[in-house]
């Protein structure tokens, strides 16, 4: 059986199938370039915007809520301003003895808080005031500045002031004031307090030691003493407290060094007594 002929047509529209479907080759490098296409990328501003706007959403939402829920509910009763009414007791309040009042005694005869002289001690050769007392002019004549003092003792209302004085030898003088104030607008005693100190602190040749049980009180020796020509090498102590009303000065006075253990047992017993 013959075949037949081919067709001439045939390889012509394979060749055309083929060129379709073979992709084209790409171009060198001294040709045109092909077109770049920027690659897409997924933007994220929107959903970030969505997530907070959401959230805001839910705060607001979770206040109103609240409200809502404290609208609803009954309001909480105030505790009554009156408080209840306290029976007063019958009867006469006693009052407070003088050992527990120490106002009562403060306002007593205050020479009789003064410590005793010791056994041996004898009138002191230049007597202080007069019956246990001394005046606001003669007290300041006694100080560095007279006038000074003067004004502070007034502006800090003094009341009055209890000395006593002795000697136990014909050099060795002792000398204890107690001075009163009203205190009505100030704390009188505690500044009179805090400026002997702060003069007894200016000596640089005085060496302190805290009272015990005063809190601030202060006691002083002289290492150094005061000379002056014609006279005997003075030497000092001193001692400064106050409890209450009442301003504590102790003077010592001798022509050889005081020891520490006599102003300091004579402020402790002293102290003791108010």
């Amino acid at each position: 059986m013959s075949e037949e002929p081919r067709s001439q047509e045939e390889p012509k529209v394979h060749e055309e199938r083929i060129t379709r479907e073979v992709p084209e080759a790409p171009e060198t490098l001294e040709g045109p370039k092909a077109p770049q296409v920027a690659p897409r990328t997924r933007k994220r501003g929107r959903t970030a915007l969505l997530i907070a706007t959401a959230a805001v959403l839910g705060v607001v939402a979770g206040t109103c809520t609240g409200y809502l829920i404290q609208a609803d509910r009954p309001p909480t009763p105030l505790p009554p301003l009156s408080q209840a009414v306290v029976k007063q007791a019958k009867g006469e309040v006693q009052p407070l003895s003088a050992a527990r009042d120490p106002r009562v005694r403060t306002d007593g005869d205050l020479r009789k808080l003064l410590i005793s002289r010791p056994d041996g001690a004898r009138k002191a050769a230049y007597q202080v005031g007069n019956e246990g007392w001394i005046g606001l002019a003669e007290y300041a004549r006694l100080q560095m500045e007279p006038e000074s003092v003067f004004v502070d003792q007034i502006t800090g209302q003094f009341r009055r002031n209890a000395v006593t004085s002795w000697r136990t030898t014909d050099t060795h003088h002792v000398e204890i004031h107690l001075v009163q104030f009203r205190q009505e607008e100030s704390v009188g005693a505690r500044a009179q307090t805090d400026g002997a100190i702060m003069w007894a602190e200016h000596d640089s040749g005085n060496r302190g030691w805290p009272i015990p049980g005063t809190g601030d009180g202060m006691a002083y020796v002289a290492s150094t003493p005061d000379r002056e020509p014609g006279y005997l090498p003075l030497y000092s102590a001193q001692a400064h407290a106050w409890r209450g009303d009442i301003a504590m000065n102790i003077y010592i006075y001798d022509t050889k060094p005081v020891p520490k253990k006599e102003i300091m047992g004579l402020a402790e017993r002293q102290m003791g007594r108010l």
